[in-house]
């Protein structure tokens, strides 16, 4: 597999690849996708913090995101997928091997007969919930407050209100690193709180499909969904860069009480520091490193651990290489 180089090709070598990192103008062979390299991620990501990836694609077609996987596959490169950046640490050394961005892989098809939407991997939730709420679709209220992709939805299993993706979901395409494209059903994708199989695994979301309720009032439905993302609002910090929800809510109780009780609304490392609003955000309130939030989790399980005898599981993705706390 080779790069593609404006104009002249260039083999992928080991020693070519070095010398690429200077070029500027570099592409996916047989695409216009350019393809970058030690890309800066932190404006990335919700956190607005984590160093550079070693290289960096953002496909806006299927036969790019294709050749995205088949180049960093041939390269022997670890694949990093990246959604909204809503759910992710990423370390400050940043990340090696191929980030896959799939952000522009936007497109919503409404099926009017069965009450089915489509959507791409890429599509902003919360406004795939407004084109519902508009339409007069009930389904997606609870998710118009929620930062992130569908594509990370699905992986994620996304929810709030007592609502998630699993309840809807009707099935998702994927791609493997080899190019083959699966549908999987719910029953494939084990869906567990705030998790699928598909965490942790190597397969891509390309888009999902989604079963509403098409036919209600759209001013009812769209007052729905604006009481829901009012609710969040007054609840959740969102003045300041941050995750959303750092650790999964264990059986006993909400993570946020059980940090609350112990103390540390408003700890503080770095630039980084425990929201007052919400125990279990965490924000950057400038100038914060990947490591500060890092060591401000470790803190709270230890200090949860310690007090409670639990292991608060996080919510967000950690990424890269971190120093041991």
């Amino acid at each position: 597999m080779t790069l593609s180089q404006d104009p002249p090709r260039v083999n992928s070598t080991l020693t070519q690849k070095k010398i690429l990192y200077n070029e500027s103008r570099l592409y996916l062979p047989g695409t216009d996708c350019p393809l970058r390299a030690q890309a800066p991620l932190a404006s990335l990501t919700s956190f607005r913090v984590g160093g550079p990836a070693e290289w960096y694609v953002a496909p806006q077609r299927l036969e790019d995101l294709q050749a995205s996987f088949e180049w960093g596959h041939s390269q022997g490169l670890p694949l990093t997928l990246l959604g909204a950046g809503s759910n992710l640490l990423v370390s400050d050394r940043g990340l090696s091997g191929l980030v896959i961005c799939t952000r522009h892989l936007r497109h919503t098809q409404f099926d009017e007969e069965t009450g089915r939407v489509t959507a791409g991997a890429g599509e902003p939730l919360a406004r795939l919930a407004w084109q519902a709420a508009e339409r007069g679709w009930e389904g997606l209220e609870w998710a118009v407050g929620i930062p992130g992709t569908v594509g990370g939805a699905v992986v994620m299993n996304a929810g709030a209100h007592k609502s998630c993706t699993a309840d809807i979901l009707v099935n998702v395409q994927t791609l493997s690193p080899t190019g083959v494209m699966e549908e999987l059903t719910p029953q494939d994708l084990g869906f567990k709180y705030r998790t699928s199989s598909l965490q942790g695994g190597d397969r891509l979301v390309v888009e999902a499909t989604f079963q509403l309720k098409p036919g209600a009032d759209p001013v009812q439905v769209r007052a729905a969904t604006s009481q829901h993302l009012e609710q969040r609002r007054r609840s959740q910090p969102y003045h300041l860069p941050s995750c959303g929800s750092v650790f999964r809510n264990p059986d006993t109780r909400p993570a946020a009480w059980l940090i609350e009780q112990l103390g540390l609304k408003g700890y503080t490392i770095g630039g980084a520091q425990v929201a007052e609003r919400h125990a279990n955000f965490i924000l950057n309130c400038g100038g914060a490193q990947a490591s500060d939030i890092f060591q401000i989790i470790r803190h709270i399980q230890q200090q949860v651990e310690q007090h409670w005898s639990l292991w608060l599981e996080p919510e967000v993705k950690i990424l890269g290489e971190f120093q041991p706390v």
